[in-house]
C-alpha cells in the first residue's frame, strides 16, 4: 500500500540532504506535484485499481505537462495537481502509453513551479546516487542509489526490457520522479517489489521507469493520445511465474481470458505449441503472434488435465472509458 495524504514523512535518515548533490534539492523537488484521481465505479479499472487514486507527477514543459504512471489516473473522471506550496489545479489526461507505463497529464491552471529537465536514464549505473523525490518536498522524498538494471515482467501482461531498481524504497512510490546528479529526470516510480538479499534477507525496492522510453513516444502521446504503433494482443489475464511455471492468477471482468473459460490455479504449459518457462517470455510468446485480435492457442494444465483452448485477443485500450477532457 502506498501512504495516503501528507500525515507521514520519510524517516529523516533516508532523506535527501542538499549538500550532498551539487544541484538546488529543493528547487528540483519543486517540481513534483501530487496527483490524485478520482475514477468512476463502473470504470473497467476500477475493480482492481479502485476509484480513488493518489501519487505524484513531475511537470516536464513550461506549458503544464505533467508526467506521471499510467494506474494512478486511467480512465480518470477527476484529476487534482497539488504544488508543494498548496496549489491546486485540475488536470485531464492527454496521453497514456500502456508498453511503458507513462501518462500524461495537461493541467488546467497555472501551477507556477519550474520545470524538471528531462534527462538520460543512462547514467542511473549501479550503485548511482539517485532521489526519489515525492510531492512534498525532502520529508516525502528518499536518498537512494541503483541496485540492479534488469528485464522486469509485471503480471498484467506487461514487461520493460530494462528496468531501474533502487533501494531505500519510497514508501509512496507511483509517478515519483527519479532525479539524477544535474538535478533532471530520469525515471518514473511504477512499483515497490520485494528482493531477497544476502540469500535470505527480503527488502522492498522501487521499479522504476527509465526516462529514455518517453522521448521516442512523447509527441504522440501530445497529438494521439497514444504512441503510434499496432495494439498488442491482450488476453486479461493475471498470471505469475513460480518454479518455471506460469500460474494464472486470476482474470480481468469480461476480458478475453475470463471468457474463454480460464480459470485461476490454471498453469500454462505453452503458446501456439512453444513451452514458456518464464512470465516474460509468456507475454512475448502472445504478443510475437500478431496485433490485437488475433486469436491465441494456449495449453493448460488444470489439476492434472491437459488440453487445449484458443483465446481470441483484443485491444485493452477498448475496455476502457475514453479519455474526458475539458
Amino acid at each position: 500500500m502506498t501512504a495516503d495524504g501528507d500525515d507521514w514523512e520519510v524517516p529523516e535518515a533516508a532523506q535527501p540532504q542538499p549538500g550532498h548533490y551539487r544541484y538546488d534539492l529543493d528547487h528540483a523537488l519543486s517540481s513534483v506535484v501530487r496527483v490524485g484521481a478520482r475514477i468512476a465505479p463502473g470504470a473497467f479499472t476500477a475493480e482492481s485499481l479502485g476509484t480513488e487514486r493518489a501519487g505524484n507527477g513531475v511537470l516536464i514543459r513550461e506549458d503544464g505537462l505533467v508526467l506521471t504512471i499510467g494506474y494512478l489516473v486511467t480512465e480518470a473522471e477527476e484529476i487534482w495537481l497539488t504544488t508543494n506550496s498548496g496549489r491546486v489545479v485540475p488536470g485531464h489526461v492527454l496521453g497514456y502509453d500502456q508498453p511503458t507505463g507513462f501518462d500524461l497529464v495537461q493541467a488546467l491552471g497555472p501551477l507556477d513551479i519550474p520545470v524538471m529537465p528531462i534527462g538520460c536514464s543512462q547514467q542511473a549505473v549501479v550503485g548511482a546516487r539517485v532521489v526519489i523525490g515525492g510531492a512534498g518536498g525532502r520529508e516525502h522524498s528518499v536518498a537512494a542509489h541503483v541496485v540492479a538494471r534488469r528485464e522486469f515482467a509485471g503480471y498484467w501482461e506487461y514487461v520493460l526490457d530494462e528496468a531501474v531498481f533502487t533501494a531505500p524504497a519510497h514508501p509512496n512510490w507511483g509517478g515519483t520522479a527519479m532525479i539524477g546528479t544535474e538535478g533532471d529526470l530520469i525515471g518514473i516510480g511504477s512499483l515497490q517489489v520485494p528482493q531477497q538479499i544476502h540469500g535470505a534477507q527480503v527488502v522492498p525496492l522501487n521499479m522504476i521507469v527509465p526516462i529514455d522510453l518517453l522521448p521516442p513516444i512523447l509527441d504522440d502521446l501530445c497529438r494521439l493520445g497514444s504512441a503510434d504503433r499496432p495494439p498488442r494482443p491482450w488476453l486479461g489475464i493475471y498470471a505469475a511465474e513460480t518454479q518455471e511455471t506460469i500460474v494464472i492468477i486470476g482474470c480481468a471482468s469480461r476480458g478475453p481470458a475470463q471468457r474463454a473459460g480460464l480459470r485461476e490455479g490454471d498453469i500454462v504449459l505453452a503458446v501456439a505449441g512453444r513451452p514458456v518457462e518464464t512470465l516474460a517470455g509468456f507475454f512475448r510468446a502472445i504478443w510475437a503472434l500478431g496485433l490485437a485480435g488475433v486469436d491465441i492457442p494456449l495449453t493448460l494444465d488444470r489439476e492434472g488435465d491437459v488440453f487445449d483452448v484458443r483465446v481470441r485477443s483484443s485491444d485493452r485500450q477498448h475496455f476502457l472509458w475514453p479519455v474526458r477532457t475539458h
